[in-house]
């Protein structure tokens, strides 16, 4: 599964950093690839891509730096929700 969703979130991110090359450890907001206004898009992608409610306790740096860090939380998360629908990245 987090192969997949890291396709998905790098996939997204790539649209967003104007053909700059990044890997999945890049941290995006460090590296100037996206700003802080960029933030809440990629929240809403999150939340609407992985089916996922991000909460304010949710909302750290960390869980947002890296497409390996945004995989990770994903997974993280999808691992204590109960599995529904037939979402083919939770496979």
């Amino acid at each position: 599964m987090n192969a997949r969703v890291r396709g998905r979130v790098r996939a997204f991110l790539s649209g967003y950093a104007g053909g700059r090359h990044f890997t999945d450890r890049t941290s995006i907001f460090e590296e100037g690839l996206v700003n802080s206004l960029f933030a809440l898009q990629l929240i809403l992608f999150v939340e609407r891509d992985f089916d996922l409610t991000i909460a304010d306790d949710d909302l750290e740096l960390a869980n947002f730096a890296s497409v390996e860090k945004i995989a990770a939380f994903v997974c993280g998360k999808v691992a204590v929700l109960p599995r529904h629908g037939t979402e083919a990245w939770r496979s």
